[in-house]
């Protein structure tokens, strides 16, 4: 039922009204107080109300934030001192889906163990619902100021700076409120929260954002921010009008954000490149699998001080477990106002990779026949998500795909030639065992 980044799919389909309410009702079972709110979706309004249909009739107080960035309720269940949170979202996902994120006191998305614990109750039915007098209260809050009013006190910025905030259409007003209180003289796009993403796709990818990067490059903007529906995710464009790829931005953000001798943690996609600048200021990377909830785990444990994706989720574990876009916003500006984005970016390496998808009909079987082959033919081999390799100079990774039919490829070096044998080696053992099945 739960994917990388919480229920997730097709609205009517694998996310229902029905779905919420089991939900509401499973965490029911051994919660007092729950925080909940939702992105711009449509969808989110009948998804919210069943939910918290599900958790009043369970005797749960329930606090709703109405639309807000996610991790405004993921901060909120602490500041309400709540039991849990959960955001009605499908975060970058296109407008016909929804899902649902469960979020724990610390910020943290809930881990496997709670994750385990809903699944088995909603597919049991299992339930503790109140008595007729007994249901629980729904209370409204805004906590939108909360968070801009926390990320006011989180961040200073020395020398306010131009900024354009691509809010696309979704829940993230509060970082053009936060970066506004900070000083900074902001531009907006498609800031009008609208379920139906008019302005862009909600997944703020360069091929997304060509309209902030133009309106930046054509300015005397210092600096360009894009969120995702949700705001959990947040992307960057220098001065110039350069999208910044989400390596790079991974490794500004964990250099400053960590001290010598602390750790990372990075899915193992990661790029080389980030390792490679780290390891100049003596910090390590610890790799996990892909997806902001397993680096949330990872970030939990001592001695690491940032966990990020370079899909835009960034975790400052000292102030929150959860991916805050906006505080990642806020910091990065700060970083900008000391040092154009431009000369950070020329500051960190790039390393040609390459990446392929294949269509395969059953993932599992596929998995475990590179697992058995590569295991047996190399010596540093990773199982944390899929089968990693490491080789000199270079690294390849084949992981099935958590949504689709597909077992996915990755290849990088730091030499160009060397990226490309690598990248075919992958491809020519996946090939060999898609012929012995």
């Amino acid at each position: 039922m739960f994917g990388t980044s919480g229920i997730r799919g097709p609205v009517g389909e694998e996310v229902t009204a029905s779905l919420a309410l089991s939900v509401g009702r499973a965490l029911g079972v051994d919660n007092e107080r729950v925080v909940i709110g939702r992105d711009p979706r449509d969808s989110g309004a009948a998804l919210l109300d069943a939910l918290a249909a599900g958790l009043r009739e369970s005797g749960v107080d329930v606090v709703d934030l109405g639309i807000a960035a996610t991790p405004t309720i993921a901060r909120a269940v602490s500041w309400e001192e709540a039991d849990a949170g959960v955001a009605v979202t499908a975060s970058h996902n296109p407008p016909q889906d929804n899902g649902i994120k469960l979020w724990q006191p610390s910020g943290q998305a809930f881990d496997a163990g709670l994750r385990r614990a809903i699944t088995e109750r909603v597919e049991n039915g299992d339930a503790a619902l109140a008595s007729w007098d007994a249901f629980g209260t729904r209370s409204h809050r805004d906590h939108t100021a909360t968070h801009r009013d926390r990320l006011v006190e989180e961040v200073t910025i020395e020398e306010p700076l131009s900024v354009v905030v691509d809010v696309g259409n979704g829940a993230g007003g509060v970082t053009v409120d936060a970066l506004d209180a900070l000083g900074c003289a902001v531009e907006t796009l498609n800031a009008q929260p609208d379920g139906a993403f008019p302005g862009r796709p909600s997944e703020p990818t360069a091929e997304n954002c060509e309209s902030l990067c133009a309106l930046v490059a054509n300015s005397d903007a210092d600096l360009g921010i894009a969120h995702d529906g949700d705001a959990d995710r947040m992307r960057a464009v220098t001065e110039d009008g350069e999208f910044v790829g989400g390596d790079t931005l991974l490794a500004l953000l964990a250099r400053d954000a960590t001290q010598a001798g602390e750790s990372v943690a990075v899915p193992v996609d990661t790029s080389l490149a980030v390792e490679d600048h780290l390891r100049e200021a003596g910090i390590e990377t610890t790799r996990t699998p892909v997806g902001d909830v397993y680096v949330a785990e990872q970030a939990s444990e001592d001695g690491v001080g940032f966990g990020g994706e370079p899909s835009g989720a960034w975790i400052w574990p000292e102030v929150t477990l959860c991916p805050d876009g906006p505080l990642a916003a806020c910091r990065l500006a700060a970083l900008a106002s000391e040092q154009p984005l431009s000369a950070r970016v020329d500051g960190v390496e790039t390393y040609p990779i390459r990446r392929d998808s294949i269509e395969v009909a059953d993932k599992a079987a596929v998995m475990a026949a590179v697992r058995e082959r590569v295991t047996t033919e190399f010596k540093n081999v990773s199982a944390t998500d899929g089968v990693r390799v490491d080789l000199d100079g270079g690294w390849f990774l084949l992981r099935a795909s958590g949504t689709q039919p597909l077992v996915r490829l990755t290849a990088q070096a730091r030499e160009e030639r060397c990226a490309e044998d690598i990248f075919e080696q992958a491809q020519t053992i996946l090939s060999s065992v898609l012929e012995s099945l």
